[in-house]
């Protein structure tokens, strides 16, 4: 029997998702080890996978103990938020007063920066349970800042770790319908880093479908009014990322106001994705209370591919978030890239890919370094890393002088203090 713990099951909604594409694959009997430390939410997990598994060959728990949770498990998905809510707000709030502009504030950024700090001592203990009741295991990680927390999980020494986000695949989705051209039809190559890779090739058969995009934008003005439409035109290569997500990773969109009314972009975005996910785990809720059916639609998440395919010997290519072995020469050994990786029998086997664009890899190792610098701050336990990680962010430096970014740190240690790690609290002149 194939055991999959959850960590952070209380994300009741991804969870259901990630649940209805792993029962409809044949996985054979399958035990769901659930662990939150919300109780409610742990018994909204719990109700709503037994609900789903139905008459399957699946066997559900639910643990308040993450070990029990994890004992000799076979995989290992990470979707555990620290702080929820209120974290999230005063990441956006907090440097609101400062001047900085933040659409989504996960992945980079003063936000992605201690949105990292405070999940650490989380990923630590994680760590450090797998190594002793699942060593084995894979670790399916799905947390956010994805570079940051697998870079952090590899330093810690995680045999088998491996990042996974669905922008890829659904940015070829949404290229293939503007090009209008069948998904199925497409042949595509991406590589960079999580939220920032660049798609290398676009083709159906011996079609360049780049020329179809050319002429979709000289067709759709409107078009240009987006971030990533923009980047393009101006790098070559399509960013395999929302605008939302790409404008925070450079420094030329949100501190202009200006290119905020062009791009039409939506500051504080997810604090409306926030509300509306809580919106959706109190009617999943609700439902379950008063026996009415879920509706739940297919997620196209690769973790349920990646066990299958290792279960089953299934071979198939996933985008996946590895440690760069020479994947991409032009981009720092050691840190995390976005590449595509042979998925069967032996397990998550990364593709070199070869050395980007420059002007890609320029703009991925900006995103790099701030990324490094945020690890570092954890592996030395230095307060003065925290700082230098944001001041080498592209879109804070572009916003606010140094001494007013050592200044929105310091509020952000006071108000993430019982998330990070002592040493880690200090407030610097």
């Amino acid at each position: 029997m194939t055991r999959i713990a959850f960590i952070g099951a209380g994300s009741v909604v991804f969870t259901q998702g990630l649940l209805a594409d792993l029962f409809d694959l044949d996985l054979g009997p399958l035990h769901i080890a659930l662990h939150d430390i919300d109780p409610e939410r742990l018994d909204t997990a719990a109700a709503a996978a037994s609900y789903l598994a139905k008459d399957r060959p699946v066997r559900i728990t639910a643990h308040l103990e993450r070990r029990a949770a994890l004992a000799d498990a076979d995989f290992v998905i990470n979707i555990v938020q620290v702080g929820m809510n209120e974290a999230t707000r005063a990441d956006f709030e907090i440097p609101a007063r400062y001047g900085i502009r933040q659409t989504i504030g996960d992945t980079l950024g003063v936000g992605g920066v201690f949105r990292a700090l405070r999940t650490f001592p989380v990923l630590r203990g994680l760590a450090a349970d797998i190594a002793d009741v699942c060593p084995d295991a894979w670790l399916l990680n799905y947390t956010n800042p994805m570079v940051m927390n697998v870079w952090y999980l590899k330093a810690l020494g995680v045999k088998n770790v491996v990042g996974l986000c669905h922008s890829v695949y659904w940015t070829m989705q949404g290229l293939s319908e503007l090009v209008g051209v069948p998904y199925e039809d497409v042949t595509y190559l991406a590589a960079g880093v999580n939220h920032q890779s660049w798609v290398l090739r676009f083709e159906r058969g011996a079609e360049n479908l780049y020329d179809r995009l050319d002429e979709a934008i000289a067709a759709d003005p409107e078009l240009l009014r987006r971030v990533r439409v923009d980047m393009y035109r101006r790098l070559g290569f399509y960013p395999t990322e929302t605008s939302e997500h790409s404008s925070e990773y450079v420094p030329w969109y949100l501190g202009h106001a200006s290119e905020v009314d062009r791009l039409r972009l939506p500051i504080g975005a997810y604090l409306e994705i926030v509300a509306e996910n809580l919106a959706s785990y109190e009617q999943t809720r609700s439902a379950l209370k008063a026996g009415e059916p879920l509706s739940v639609d297919p997620t196209m998440e690769y973790a349920p591919q990646i066990i299958h395919s290792i279960v089953t010997g299934t071979p198939r290519t996933v985008y996946a978030n590895v440690p760069n072995t020479g994947l991409i020469p032009n981009l720092p050994s050691g840190a995390v890239v976005e590449v595509p990786s042979l998925v069967d029998a032996s397990g998550v086997q990364p593709t070199a890919v070869g050395e980007l664009p420059p002007q890609c890899a320029a703009l991925n190792r900006s995103y790099l370094n701030v990324a490094e610098l945020t690890v570092q701050a954890a592996i030395t336990q230095d307060p003065r890393a925290i700082r230098q990680a944001v001041m080498v962010d592209p879109a804070t430096a572009g916003t606010l002088p140094v001494e007013q970014i050592w200044a929105l740190c310091n509020d952000l240690v006071v108000a993430h203090h019982n998330y990070l790690d002592p040493s880690l609290r200090a407030a610097l002149k």
